[in-house]
Protein backbone atom coordinates (compact mmCIF):
# COMPACT_ATOMS: atom_id res chain seq x y z
CA UNK A 1 0.00 0.00 0.00
CA UNK A 2 1.61 3.66 -0.78
CA UNK A 3 2.20 5.59 2.61
CA UNK A 4 2.96 8.97 0.48
CA UNK A 5 3.25 11.96 2.05
CA UNK A 6 0.41 14.79 2.58
CA UNK A 7 1.12 18.79 3.02
CA UNK A 8 -1.19 21.76 3.96
CA UNK A 9 -1.46 24.17 1.40
CA UNK A 10 -3.94 26.06 2.02
CA UNK A 11 -6.36 27.59 5.28
CA UNK A 12 -9.44 28.81 5.84
CA UNK A 13 -11.73 29.57 9.27
CA UNK A 14 -15.29 31.93 10.23
CA UNK A 15 -15.02 31.39 14.06
CA UNK A 16 -15.93 33.85 16.98
CA UNK A 17 -12.42 34.80 16.87
CA UNK A 18 -12.92 36.03 13.66
CA UNK A 19 -14.13 35.37 10.13
CA UNK A 20 -10.59 34.74 8.66
CA UNK A 21 -7.36 32.95 9.60
CA UNK A 22 -5.50 36.18 10.38
CA UNK A 23 -8.18 37.50 12.01
CA UNK A 24 -8.71 34.46 14.35
CA UNK A 25 -4.72 33.96 14.68
CA UNK A 26 -4.45 37.49 16.02
CA UNK A 27 -7.17 36.96 18.58
CA UNK A 28 -5.98 33.96 19.67
CA UNK A 29 -2.43 35.05 20.51
CA UNK A 30 -3.61 37.90 22.20
CA UNK A 31 -6.09 36.12 24.44
CA UNK A 32 -9.06 38.04 23.28
CA UNK A 33 -12.49 36.10 24.78
CA UNK A 34 -15.11 35.24 21.59
CA UNK A 35 -18.03 34.61 24.12
CA UNK A 36 -21.26 36.97 24.37
CA UNK A 37 -24.36 37.25 25.01
CA UNK A 38 -26.40 34.97 22.83
CA UNK A 39 -28.26 37.38 20.05
CA UNK A 40 -28.97 34.08 17.51
CA UNK A 41 -32.06 33.50 19.27
CA UNK A 42 -33.94 35.11 22.68
CA UNK A 43 -32.20 33.17 25.71
CA UNK A 44 -34.66 34.85 28.60
CA UNK A 45 -36.09 31.43 29.32
CA UNK A 46 -33.00 29.42 29.42
CA UNK A 47 -30.80 28.66 31.95
CA UNK A 48 -27.75 29.37 29.98
CA UNK A 49 -27.53 32.98 28.21
CA UNK A 50 -23.97 32.34 26.63
CA UNK A 51 -22.27 31.51 23.86
CA UNK A 52 -19.55 31.98 21.67
CA UNK A 53 -21.06 33.33 18.70
CA UNK A 54 -19.77 34.29 14.56
CA UNK A 55 -20.08 37.65 14.84
CA UNK A 56 -20.75 39.96 11.71
CA UNK A 57 -20.65 36.74 9.24
CA UNK A 58 -21.61 37.67 5.50
CA UNK A 59 -22.69 34.23 3.54
CA UNK A 60 -22.90 36.81 0.37
CA UNK A 61 -19.62 36.83 -0.03
CA UNK A 62 -19.34 33.51 -1.07
CA UNK A 63 -23.04 32.48 -1.96
CA UNK A 64 -25.62 33.53 -4.12
CA UNK A 65 -28.95 35.61 -2.78
CA UNK A 66 -30.73 32.43 -3.88
CA UNK A 67 -27.59 29.87 -2.26
CA UNK A 68 -28.38 31.18 0.52
CA UNK A 69 -31.96 30.76 0.98
CA UNK A 70 -31.33 27.28 0.31
CA UNK A 71 -28.66 26.75 2.82
CA UNK A 72 -28.51 26.19 6.73
CA UNK A 73 -26.10 28.42 8.43
CA UNK A 74 -23.91 25.49 8.72
CA UNK A 75 -23.16 25.01 5.03
CA UNK A 76 -22.48 28.80 4.34
CA UNK A 77 -19.63 29.18 7.07
CA UNK A 78 -18.37 25.98 6.15
CA UNK A 79 -18.59 26.91 2.65
CA UNK A 80 -16.92 30.26 3.15
CA UNK A 81 -14.12 28.27 5.11
CA UNK A 82 -13.53 26.37 2.12
CA UNK A 83 -13.27 29.01 0.01
CA UNK A 84 -10.73 30.70 1.98
CA UNK A 85 -8.34 27.86 1.76
CA UNK A 86 -8.98 27.25 -1.94
CA UNK A 87 -7.62 31.14 -2.36
CA UNK A 88 -5.14 30.47 -0.39
CA UNK A 89 -3.99 27.42 -1.67
CA UNK A 90 -4.29 28.65 -5.47
CA UNK A 91 -5.37 24.99 -5.88
CA UNK A 92 -8.11 25.83 -8.54
CA UNK A 93 -7.66 24.70 -11.82
CA UNK A 94 -4.67 22.51 -10.72
CA UNK A 95 -6.10 19.39 -10.02
CA UNK A 96 -7.76 16.13 -11.81
CA UNK A 97 -11.67 16.25 -10.85
CA UNK A 98 -11.52 12.78 -10.46
CA UNK A 99 -8.76 12.41 -8.00
CA UNK A 100 -9.92 15.65 -6.08
CA UNK A 101 -12.21 15.19 -2.83
CA UNK A 102 -13.83 16.51 -0.04
CA UNK A 103 -13.97 15.08 4.03
CA UNK A 104 -16.31 17.74 5.74
CA UNK A 105 -17.65 16.97 9.00
CA UNK A 106 -20.28 18.04 10.90
CA UNK A 107 -21.58 16.65 14.28
CA UNK A 108 -25.53 18.02 13.80
CA UNK A 109 -25.66 19.70 10.70
CA UNK A 110 -28.63 21.70 9.99
CA UNK A 111 -30.23 21.79 13.75
CA UNK A 112 -31.32 25.87 12.50
CA UNK A 113 -33.50 24.04 9.43
CA UNK A 114 -34.92 21.77 11.24
CA UNK A 115 -36.16 23.63 14.18
CA UNK A 116 -37.51 26.50 11.91
CA UNK A 117 -39.79 24.18 9.43
CA UNK A 118 -40.95 22.06 12.30
CA UNK A 119 -41.97 25.19 13.92
CA UNK A 120 -44.29 25.76 10.62
CA UNK A 121 -45.08 22.11 10.26
CA UNK A 122 -46.53 21.91 13.74
CA UNK A 123 -48.66 25.42 13.01
CA UNK A 124 -49.51 25.66 9.27
CA UNK A 125 -49.46 21.21 8.56
CA UNK A 126 -47.38 19.33 6.07
CA UNK A 127 -48.05 21.74 3.20
CA UNK A 128 -46.06 24.91 4.33
CA UNK A 129 -42.51 22.22 4.29
CA UNK A 130 -40.11 23.74 2.68
CA UNK A 131 -39.06 21.85 -0.35
CA UNK A 132 -35.87 22.56 0.14
CA UNK A 133 -35.98 21.09 4.04
CA UNK A 134 -33.97 17.84 4.04
CA UNK A 135 -31.00 19.01 1.67
CA UNK A 136 -30.77 21.95 4.20
CA UNK A 137 -31.14 19.59 7.46
CA UNK A 138 -28.60 16.96 6.51
CA UNK A 139 -25.23 17.14 8.08
CA UNK A 140 -23.64 15.73 4.52
CA UNK A 141 -24.63 18.77 2.46
CA UNK A 142 -21.42 21.18 3.32
CA UNK A 143 -19.28 18.45 1.58
CA UNK A 144 -21.64 18.36 -1.52
CA UNK A 145 -22.30 21.80 -1.45
CA UNK A 146 -18.09 22.38 -1.42
CA UNK A 147 -17.56 19.49 -4.10
CA UNK A 148 -20.36 21.03 -6.41
CA UNK A 149 -18.29 24.33 -6.47
CA UNK A 150 -15.22 23.10 -7.07
CA UNK A 151 -16.21 19.82 -9.51
CA UNK A 152 -14.21 17.43 -7.68
CA UNK A 153 -15.87 14.22 -8.51
CA UNK A 154 -13.87 12.23 -6.02
CA UNK A 155 -15.37 10.94 -2.49
CA UNK A 156 -17.38 13.65 -0.90
CA UNK A 157 -18.13 12.63 2.30
CA UNK A 158 -19.43 14.17 6.22
CA UNK A 159 -17.66 12.72 8.91
CA UNK A 160 -20.49 13.06 11.77
CA UNK A 161 -18.43 11.95 15.20
CA UNK A 162 -19.69 14.59 17.86
CA UNK A 163 -17.04 16.44 18.95
CA UNK A 164 -14.63 14.86 16.30
CA UNK A 165 -16.02 15.24 13.65
CA UNK A 166 -14.24 18.00 12.27
CA UNK A 167 -11.10 16.11 13.19
CA UNK A 168 -12.16 12.66 11.58
CA UNK A 169 -12.82 14.19 8.44
CA UNK A 170 -9.22 15.92 8.50
CA UNK A 171 -7.78 12.28 9.29
CA UNK A 172 -10.05 10.45 6.77
CA UNK A 173 -8.73 12.82 4.05
CA UNK A 174 -5.24 12.53 4.70
CA UNK A 175 -5.82 8.50 4.68
CA UNK A 176 -7.21 9.42 1.23
CA UNK A 177 -4.46 10.82 0.00
CA UNK A 178 -1.81 9.03 1.42
CA UNK A 179 -3.01 5.88 0.30
CA UNK A 180 -3.49 7.06 -3.10
CA UNK A 181 -7.11 7.52 -3.92
CA UNK A 182 -6.74 11.41 -4.16
CA UNK A 183 -4.30 13.59 -5.02
CA UNK A 184 -5.85 16.54 -3.48
CA UNK A 185 -8.33 16.95 -0.50
CA UNK A 186 -10.76 19.74 1.00
CA UNK A 187 -11.36 19.10 4.71
CA UNK A 188 -12.42 20.43 7.86
CA UNK A 189 -15.43 20.84 9.69
CA UNK A 190 -18.67 22.82 10.58
CA UNK A 191 -21.34 23.53 12.95
CA UNK A 192 -24.25 26.25 13.69
CA UNK A 193 -26.10 24.97 16.27
CA UNK A 194 -26.22 28.01 18.84
CA UNK A 195 -30.30 27.09 18.58
CA UNK A 196 -32.94 26.66 20.98
CA UNK A 197 -33.10 23.06 21.08
CA UNK A 198 -29.43 22.67 20.78
CA UNK A 199 -28.76 24.81 23.90
CA UNK A 200 -31.95 23.67 25.77
CA UNK A 201 -30.63 19.89 24.78
CA UNK A 202 -26.74 20.73 26.39
CA UNK A 203 -28.59 22.21 29.17
CA UNK A 204 -30.34 19.44 30.42
CA UNK A 205 -27.85 17.02 30.13
CA UNK A 206 -25.58 19.16 32.52
CA UNK A 207 -22.84 20.03 29.99
CA UNK A 208 -22.94 23.61 30.21
CA UNK A 209 -21.95 26.48 32.45
CA UNK A 210 -24.47 28.12 33.39
CA UNK A 211 -22.76 31.29 34.21
CA UNK A 212 -23.41 35.14 32.71
CA UNK A 213 -19.93 35.93 33.42
CA UNK A 214 -18.30 35.17 29.87
CA UNK A 215 -14.80 35.61 31.76
CA UNK A 216 -15.60 32.71 34.08
CA UNK A 217 -17.19 30.45 31.23
CA UNK A 218 -15.25 28.82 29.39
CA UNK A 219 -12.29 26.84 31.68
CA UNK A 220 -10.64 24.31 30.62
CA UNK A 221 -8.24 22.91 33.36
CA UNK A 222 -9.61 25.08 35.87
CA UNK A 223 -10.53 23.72 39.63
CA UNK A 224 -13.77 25.45 39.20
CA UNK A 225 -14.68 24.67 36.27
CA UNK A 226 -18.81 23.67 35.59
CA UNK A 227 -19.05 22.73 31.97
CA UNK A 228 -18.25 23.98 28.15
CA UNK A 229 -19.59 27.04 26.58
CA UNK A 230 -21.35 26.30 23.06
CA UNK A 231 -19.81 27.66 20.04
CA UNK A 232 -19.97 27.67 16.30
CA UNK A 233 -18.06 28.11 13.20
CA UNK A 234 -15.82 26.19 10.91
CA UNK A 235 -12.20 25.68 9.60
CA UNK A 236 -11.17 24.44 6.18
CA UNK A 237 -7.71 22.96 4.80
CA UNK A 238 -6.62 22.33 1.60
CA UNK A 239 -4.66 18.97 1.86
CA UNK A 240 -2.17 17.70 -0.68
CA UNK A 241 0.09 14.79 -2.09
CA UNK A 242 3.72 16.61 -1.59
CA UNK A 243 5.33 15.76 -5.03
CA UNK A 244 1.56 17.43 -6.47
CA UNK A 245 1.97 20.50 -4.42
CA UNK A 246 5.69 21.13 -4.55
CA UNK A 247 5.40 20.42 -8.62
CA UNK A 248 2.81 23.42 -8.77
CA UNK A 249 5.16 25.71 -6.38
CA UNK A 250 2.43 25.70 -3.68
CA UNK A 251 2.94 27.30 -0.37
CA UNK A 252 3.40 24.60 1.95
CA UNK A 253 2.04 24.75 5.92
CA UNK A 254 2.80 22.07 6.91
CA UNK A 255 3.14 18.25 6.38
CA UNK A 256 0.13 16.31 7.26
CA UNK A 257 1.78 13.64 9.34
CA UNK A 258 -0.14 11.63 11.65
CA UNK A 259 -3.63 10.79 12.83
CA UNK A 260 -5.45 8.27 15.62
CA UNK A 261 -9.07 7.30 15.52
CA UNK A 262 -10.47 5.32 18.50
CA UNK A 263 -13.54 4.58 20.10
CA UNK A 264 -13.90 4.66 23.91
CA UNK A 265 -16.84 1.51 24.05
CA UNK A 266 -18.02 3.44 27.71
CA UNK A 267 -20.37 5.19 28.01
CA UNK A 268 -22.79 7.61 25.76
CA UNK A 269 -21.70 10.85 26.35
CA UNK A 270 -18.82 10.22 29.32
CA UNK A 271 -15.29 9.70 28.79
CA UNK A 272 -13.72 6.67 30.07
CA UNK A 273 -11.66 7.56 33.33
CA UNK A 274 -9.57 5.06 32.40
CA UNK A 275 -8.44 7.02 28.83
CA UNK A 276 -6.96 4.16 27.02
CA UNK A 277 -8.74 4.46 23.95
CA UNK A 278 -8.01 8.21 24.04
CA UNK A 279 -4.42 7.59 24.86
CA UNK A 280 -4.46 5.35 21.92
CA UNK A 281 -5.23 7.81 19.36
CA UNK A 282 -2.99 10.28 20.33
CA UNK A 283 -0.08 8.35 20.45
CA UNK A 284 -1.04 6.91 16.86
CA UNK A 285 -0.45 10.78 16.14
CA UNK A 286 2.38 10.89 17.84
CA UNK A 287 4.22 7.99 16.53
CA UNK A 288 2.91 8.52 12.75
CA UNK A 289 4.75 11.78 13.31
CA UNK A 290 7.58 10.61 14.07
CA UNK A 291 8.72 13.16 16.91
CA UNK A 292 10.60 11.56 19.54
CA UNK A 293 11.83 14.93 21.50
CA UNK A 294 8.09 15.29 23.95
CA UNK A 295 9.83 18.85 24.72
CA UNK A 296 9.42 19.96 20.84
CA UNK A 297 5.54 19.04 21.03
CA UNK A 298 2.65 21.04 21.39
CA UNK A 299 -0.57 20.07 22.08
CA UNK A 300 -4.22 21.76 21.13
CA UNK A 301 -6.23 19.62 23.66
CA UNK A 302 -9.77 19.24 23.60
CA UNK A 303 -9.64 20.85 26.90
CA UNK A 304 -13.63 21.17 26.95
CA UNK A 305 -13.90 22.31 30.79
CA UNK A 306 -15.94 19.77 31.69
CA UNK A 307 -14.59 17.82 34.98
CA UNK A 308 -14.49 14.64 33.59
CA UNK A 309 -13.04 15.60 29.86
CA UNK A 310 -10.03 17.69 31.31
CA UNK A 311 -9.50 15.17 33.71
CA UNK A 312 -9.45 12.26 31.24
CA UNK A 313 -7.65 14.01 28.69
CA UNK A 314 -5.11 15.01 31.20
CA UNK A 315 -4.68 11.20 32.41
CA UNK A 316 -4.32 9.98 28.26
CA UNK A 317 -1.25 12.75 27.86
CA UNK A 318 0.18 10.84 31.02
CA UNK A 319 0.22 7.33 29.24
CA UNK A 320 1.37 8.40 26.21
CA UNK A 321 4.20 10.26 27.03
CA UNK A 322 4.42 9.41 30.57
CA UNK A 323 4.35 11.20 33.71
CA UNK A 324 8.19 12.78 33.93
CA UNK A 325 7.65 13.22 29.74
CA UNK A 326 4.31 14.85 29.99
CA UNK A 327 5.59 17.53 32.04
CA UNK A 328 7.69 18.43 28.87
CA UNK A 329 5.45 18.92 26.53
CA UNK A 330 3.26 22.02 26.20
CA UNK A 331 -0.23 22.52 25.96
CA UNK A 332 -3.37 24.69 25.67
CA UNK A 333 -7.13 24.56 25.26
CA UNK A 334 -8.19 27.00 22.65
CA UNK A 335 -11.79 26.46 23.77
CA UNK A 336 -11.00 28.83 26.62
CA UNK A 337 -11.13 31.88 23.96
CA UNK A 338 -13.28 30.39 21.26
CA UNK A 339 -16.18 27.95 23.30
CA UNK A 340 -16.69 24.86 21.84
CA UNK A 341 -17.64 24.39 18.05
CA UNK A 342 -18.82 21.08 18.31
CA UNK A 343 -18.09 19.61 14.41
CA UNK A 344 -16.37 22.52 13.71
CA UNK A 345 -13.88 22.90 16.44
CA UNK A 346 -11.56 20.22 15.60
CA UNK A 347 -10.31 21.58 11.99
CA UNK A 348 -10.25 24.81 13.66
CA UNK A 349 -8.05 24.20 16.43
CA UNK A 350 -5.82 22.02 13.98
CA UNK A 351 -4.97 25.46 12.08
CA UNK A 352 -4.58 26.93 15.26
CA UNK A 353 -2.20 24.62 16.41
CA UNK A 354 -0.24 25.02 12.44
CA UNK A 355 0.18 28.39 13.11
CA UNK A 356 1.88 28.10 16.64
CA UNK A 357 4.55 25.48 14.96
CA UNK A 358 5.02 27.64 12.18
CA UNK A 359 5.16 31.48 14.11
CA UNK A 360 6.65 29.89 17.37
CA UNK A 361 4.07 31.65 19.62
CA UNK A 362 1.41 28.93 21.84
CA UNK A 363 -1.70 30.11 22.55
CA UNK A 364 -2.67 30.62 25.79
CA UNK A 365 -5.47 28.82 28.03
CA UNK A 366 -7.36 31.96 28.78
CA UNK A 367 -8.67 32.45 33.05
CA UNK A 368 -6.77 30.01 34.23
CA UNK A 369 -5.31 31.44 37.44
CA UNK A 370 -6.52 28.73 39.15
CA UNK A 371 -5.18 24.83 38.16
CA UNK A 372 -7.32 21.84 38.87
CA UNK A 373 -4.48 19.64 41.09
CA UNK A 374 -5.82 16.59 38.76
CA UNK A 375 -4.83 18.62 35.52
CA UNK A 376 -1.26 19.35 36.62
CA UNK A 377 0.30 19.57 32.97
CA UNK A 378 1.73 22.78 31.30
CA UNK A 379 -1.52 24.56 30.02
CA UNK A 380 0.29 27.97 28.50
CA UNK A 381 -2.30 29.41 31.62
CA UNK A 382 -3.31 33.08 30.72
CA UNK A 383 -1.06 34.79 27.64
CA UNK A 384 0.80 32.89 25.09
CA UNK A 385 4.33 32.65 24.83
CA UNK A 386 6.80 32.48 22.60
CA UNK A 387 7.88 28.82 22.45
CA UNK A 388 9.38 26.79 18.96
CA UNK A 389 8.30 23.06 18.40
CA UNK A 390 8.54 20.60 15.53
CA UNK A 391 5.20 18.81 16.11
CA UNK A 392 2.18 19.77 16.79
CA UNK A 393 -0.89 17.43 18.11
CA UNK A 394 -4.84 18.47 18.32
CA UNK A 395 -7.21 16.35 19.44
CA UNK A 396 -10.79 15.95 20.23
CA UNK A 397 -13.08 13.52 21.95
CA UNK A 398 -16.75 13.43 20.94
CA UNK A 399 -19.90 12.05 22.24
CA UNK A 400 -20.30 8.39 21.62
CA UNK A 401 -16.88 7.85 22.82
CA UNK A 402 -15.21 9.44 19.70
CA UNK A 403 -11.51 10.12 20.06
CA UNK A 404 -9.28 11.63 17.21
CA UNK A 405 -6.16 13.09 16.91
CA UNK A 406 -4.35 14.61 14.03
CA UNK A 407 -0.45 15.59 14.21
CA UNK A 408 1.30 17.80 11.76
CA UNK A 409 5.35 18.66 11.59
CA UNK A 410 7.36 20.97 9.86
CA UNK A 411 8.41 20.22 6.32
CA UNK A 412 11.57 18.89 5.38
CA UNK A 413 12.92 17.30 1.70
Amino acid sequence: MDNRRVVVTGLGAVTPLGNDVETLWNNLIAGKNGIGPITLFDPSDFAVKIAAEVKDFDPKLYMEKSEIRRSDRNVQMGLGAAIQAVEDSGIEGHFDPERAGVYFGSGIGGIATFEDVFEKFLAKGPRFVSPYFIPMMIPNMCAGTIAIRYGMQGPALPAVSACASGTNALGEALRAIRHGYCDVMISGGTEAAVTRSSVAGFIKMGALNQTDDVNRASLPFHKDRGGFVIGEGAGAMVLEEYEHAKARGAKIYAEFSGYGSTCDAHHMTAPDPEAKAGAKAIKDAWIESGCIDPSKVYVNAHGTGTPLNDASETKALKIVFGEEDAHKIVISSTKSMTGHMLGGTGAVEAIASILAMNKGIIPPTIGLDNQDPECDLDYTPLVAREYDVDCVLSTSLGFGGHNACVGFKKVSE
